[in-house]
């Protein structure tokens, strides 16, 4: 049997890392502590299963292996869930002791108004939640050591000292989102906005125009939010929109809690990374906010940073952090001598916790790095190929430089990418373009790292730790040293060596595996499953057959044409091209209606006797063998083959044999001559999206099994319903395309 409970403690933020940890300390160490979280339900989830989803994490196994099958007992008699959101927080009726506040956005860089709703509207509701409930809880609230600003020198565990209303800000910031979205809204805006998405999606379809243009808007004004955040934050002395609201945060705790004469601790912890001792060495929860750094470090993407030597970087171990709340959840709130304050003292002053290394135990930013250069020499990531990255070696020059040589990569870069656009697709091109595309990508994680991280490494603040080395020191003799928080016991280079990277490395690892694991389930199945309920969908020109219409007519018109025609013919088709290629990369439809006009006045017999002779043996000719290879195994399959193409009719007449069933367009004919009209439209990009879904409801076909081949952007719109949506000798967008939803590009040229 557990103990009767005799410490109530109302919890926030317990799915996050700092929470989990805390949850999972008060239960292994305190059998008298009872722990209600305040959990908000996530999609078709609850509150109450994510937190017992909880027990399953890392964090408890060795508790959960401790307790045995005692263990989902005692987590469900020991712990209890608040349902709700922190900015909306229902009537709290049950009495609590002790309140800690940990939950918190930890993201540098979000829009203005998710910052401020999280950081800052989840203090408000809860400490209004709070004060309604006529309760006197010693409130521990969880903030950050960088709530000071952009600084030097020593920052002592005080209040901030700032005047900043932050009332007036979180107000401004709550409207900033309306604001955003109607800046959005305007004629000239939205124009612009139609006008790339066309430029970049005409070819798949007005729907796709408009999809590409309302997502862009949204993530223009999601930019703008972000922009407005950092540039508010730093107008006002801060680094970033987190620190500023956490700052902010703080303010709300001592003007609502503690100014209402009620018990208030803050801790702030410095860079929080993996423990030390509990729950056992190395435990980390995903990527923390040193992490993606080091890692890009290691992968070789980082061959230079603008930090400074000298500069401390303030780590801390997540259990020292962990260990810090407890003892004051446990041991209760204490004035600035360290003395206790009982319930009910007479307005006592807030504590202010700094859980920090940098004055008690330093780490200039130059031993971190050659710890993680050593590291990472001794134990180097593997790239795709399975061979050692070498990682660069730093030489720390200044800032300015750094910027410099990263904004020439940028135009280059940006130049690099409007020249792909412009080439035709090829094999080389596709291969550049995705080259191309690894660089940008690179690049725009080195922008974000210099960014984000280069207030940290530059940082000539030092955070006191008196008071906190104060608290430890208070602890009861004999406590365990897992439960204790002198940094001054942390030996770095063994962290970093042993504990740290090693933990860090093997969670890339098995982050790999499941990306690993998730290519082979979708990489294609070179035996198909057999169904007559599915569908393989050909496109035919760049597909099937390597051939185009311009082609085609070509092929037509030379041998039907006089000699004395067929100069004329040609020097028009040339002039027209212009036309035709405008057309083509506005719109595939609006390409084949301008191009089969040069079909007026042709006798309709006239083609048909090329098509069951001559002209139906070139084409059979152009068949590409991976094609006809494709289209054997879907018949042997028992799977419907079907082509599907915007041309007309009779010009595929002489591979119908080939498939189950073609759909083509047909000309218009007046006493069997070519109008130069198609009786119906032609049957591309978001037409034949529309037509395939109606067919595979007649036929009662399964498009989540069935299979797609196109090589042009303009297939994009039916692809996309395909389980299967492969992309043969694709146009540089289809290949993007494919490469960013992961759909195979196979070559067809040969088998």
């Amino acid at each position: 049997m557990t103990e009767t409970p005799t410490t109530r403690v109302l919890l926030t933020g317990a799915t996050g890392f700092l929470g989990q940890a805390v949850l999972e300390r008060l239960l292994s160490a305190h059998d008298g502590v009872h722990v209600t979280a305040v959990v908000r339900p996530k999609g078709s989830t609850s509150g109450a299963q994510r937190l017992r989803q909880l027990l399953r994490k890392p964090a408890f196994r060795t508790w959960r292996e401790s307790m045995g099958e005692r263990a989902e007992q005692v987590f469900a008699e020991r712990t209890a869930v608040l349902e709700g959101d922190l900015s909306a927080l229902a009537e709290i009726t049950e009495p609590f002791d002790v309140v800690i506040h940990s939950a918190s956005t930890v993201s540098f860089d979000p829009p203005i108004h998710e910052a401020f709703s999280t950081n800052v509207g989840g203090a408000i509701g809860l400490y209004d939640a709070l004060l309604s409930s006529g309760q006197d809880p010693h409130v521990i609230h969880v903030s950050t050591c960088y709530v000071g600003g952009i600084a030097k020198g020593l920052r002592p565990e005080a209040p901030v000292d700032h005047d900043v209303d932050w009332a007036a800000e979180f107000d401004a910031a709550l409207r900033a989102r309306e604001e955003a979205d109607m800046a959005s809204r305007t004629p000239e805006r939205l124009q612009a906005l139609i006008d790339d998405a066309t430029a970049g999606h005409g070819k798949e379809g007005p729907k796709s125009v408009a999809r590409a243009a309302e997502a862009a808007r949204e993530e223009w004004v999601r930019t703008r939010l972000v922009e407005y955040g950092r540039t508010r934050a730093q107008s006002l002395g801060w680094t970033d929109i987190y620190t500023f609201t956490k700052a902010l945060g703080e303010r709300v705790a001592e003007q609502k809690w503690a100014g209402a004469g009620h018990r208030l601790s803050v801790v702030r912890p410095s860079i929080i990374e993996s423990a030390l001792r509990h729950p056992y060495p190395g435990w980390i929860d995903g990527y923390k906010v040193a992490d993606p750094l080091i890692m890009a470090y290691a992968k070789g993407a980082l061959p230079e940073f603008p930090g400074l030597p000298d500069s401390v970087l303030d780590v801390i171990p997540v259990d020292f952090v962990v260990n810090a709340i407890v003892a004051l959840a446990v041991g209760g709130h204490r004035d600035a001598s360290g003395t206790p304050t009982p319930a009910g003292a007479e307005a006592p002053e807030p504590g202010f916790y700094q859980v920090c290394s940098g004055a008690s135990n330093p780490l200039p930013f130059h031993q971190m790095y050659e710890n993680v250069l050593a590291f990472f020499t001794a134990h180097p990531i593997q790239d795709d190929e399975g061979n050692p990255i070498r990682v660069p070696e730093w030489k720390f020059p200044a800032n300015n430089a750094v910027e410099r040589s990263l904004a020439v990569k940028e135009k280059l870069s940006a130049v690099g990418g409007k020249l792909t656009a412009a080439l035709p697709a090829t094999s080389r091109t596709r291969e550049w373009a995705n080259s191309m595309h690894k660089m940008q990508s690179g690049l725009g994680s080195l922008r974000t790292y210099v960014d984000l991280y280069q207030s940290y490494t530059r940082t000539e603040m030092i955070f006191d730790d008196a008071r906190t080395r104060q608290l430890n020191d208070s602890l009861p003799a004999g406590t365990p040293e897992d439960r204790t928080f002198d940094v001054r016991s942390i030996d770095w280079a063994d962290y970093w060596q042993n504990v740290h990277l090693p933990a860090l490395t093997e969670m890339t690892k098995a982050y790999g595996r499941l990306r690993a694991a998730s290519r082979r389930r979708n990489a294609p199945r070179r035996t198909l499953r057999e169904g007559t309920d599915v569908l393989a969908v050909f496109d035919l020109e760049g597909t099937v057959l390597n051939s185009t219409v311009i082609h085609q007519y070509l092929q037509l018109r030379r041998r039907t044409l006089g000699l004395a025609k067929w100069p004329a013919e040609a020097v028009d088709l040339v002039s027209s091209a212009p036309t035709y290629l405008k057309a083509e990369k506005r719109d595939r439809g609006e390409f084949i209606r301008a191009f089969m006009r040069r079909y007026e006045g042709v006798p309709a017999r006239t083609v048909r006797d090329q098509v069951a002779g001559p002209l139906g043996r070139d084409m059979r000719r152009l068949l590409r063998p991976g094609a006809l290879a494709r289209i054997e195994e879907h018949r042997a399959a028992g799977h419907r083959t079907v082509l599907v193409t915007g041309s007309i009719d009779l010009l595929v007449e002489p591979l119908a044999h080939l498939f189950d069933e073609v759909v083509a367009g047909r000309m218009d004919e007046r006493d069997g001559v070519m109008t130069g009209y198609l009786a119906t439209p032609p049957l591309v990009d978001e037409a034949r999206a529309q037509w395939l879904k109606k067919y595979a409801e007649q036929g009662g076909y399964d498009l989540t099994r069935s299979y797609g081949y196109g090589d042009s952007h303009a297939d994009a719109s039916w692809l996309v319903l395909m389980g299967h949506p492969y992309t043969v000798n694709p146009d540089l967008p289809l290949y993007r395309l494919a490469k960013k939803n992961h759909w195979p590009i196979e070559d067809w040229k040969t088998v």
